[in-house]
């Protein structure tokens, strides 16, 4: 919510939506400084503010985005994207997870792995997710709220070799029944919107990286600085240099 306060949740959505109206620099700004304070915090903001927030405000109508935008903008709602599956990640195609028209809702069934900002503690669903999903006519993308009837948490994932203070989880889509007026454009459309918002994902993603790089430079240095052997610092020798 202090990210909300300060604009950053918003940061690439236009200002005629209420957001900062800004580019990929000034989001690879931000998650390069948050990186080299928290990574595990950061990948969570990633999760909500490119994942989800970015790519929904790029594909929603606008009745959609009056319904949902200010809701994450502000951090009242946390946000995640929902594509990897236990069999199926970067091999999109690969998807399982089923959407069934029957009225005015789809039924999803399926299963979502590994997935950011899935829990908010080890019992409690995030807010909203943006799902992928396979319909007739291909992939498609729905909103998806918690305490929509037929999702919930399957599990908080523990123990994770890297990033372990970000909130991952296996979400569990059993008839989980969402309006037709929660699917992001027409049935199929969504395999291009996931394609062109991994182009600022992953740009975010590579100044995390660097944000991490540069901290550690930093500890070393100062490190190297205040270690002492033969009577002088470690930094005078030139290994270490």
């Amino acid at each position: 919510r202090q990210l909300g306060n300060l604009g950053l949740l918003g940061i690439t959505v236009p200002a005629d939506y209420g957001g900062s109206g800004m580019d990929a620099l000034a989001a690879a700004i931000v998650h390069e400084e948050l990186s080299a304070s928290d990574p595990g915090f950061c990948l969570s903001y990633l999760a909500h503010s490119m994942l989800f927030v970015n790519n929904f405000c790029h594909n929603a109508n606008d009745e959609q985005r009056n319904r949902y935008l200010g809701k994450v903008m502000s951090g009242e709602w946390v946000g995640g994207m929902c594509m990897t599956e236990p069999a199926a990640g970067t091999d999109v195609l690969g998807m399982k997870t089923q959407a069934m028209r029957r009225g005015d809702h789809y039924y999803l069934n399926g299963r979502k792995m590994f997935i950011t900002n899935g829990a908010l503690d080890d019992a409690t669903l995030g807010d909203l997710f943006l799902v992928y999903a396979r319909t007739e006519k291909g992939i498609s993308s729905f909103v998806v709220e918690k305490g929509f009837p037929g999702f919930s948490l399957g599990q908080r994932l523990h123990g994770k070799a890297g990033m372990r203070a970000s909130m991952t989880a296996e979400l569990v889509f059993d008839d989980c029944a969402v309006p037709v007026a929660n699917r992001l454009g027409e049935e199929g459309d969504s395999l291009l919107h996931m394609m062109r918002n991994l182009e600022i994902e992953r740009v975010t993603i590579a100044a995390m990286s660097t944000g991490i790089a540069g901290r550690c430079l930093e500890v070393m240095t100062r490190y190297a600085s205040e270690r002492t052997a033969f009577g002088q610092s470690i930094n005078s020798f030139g290994q270490i240099q």
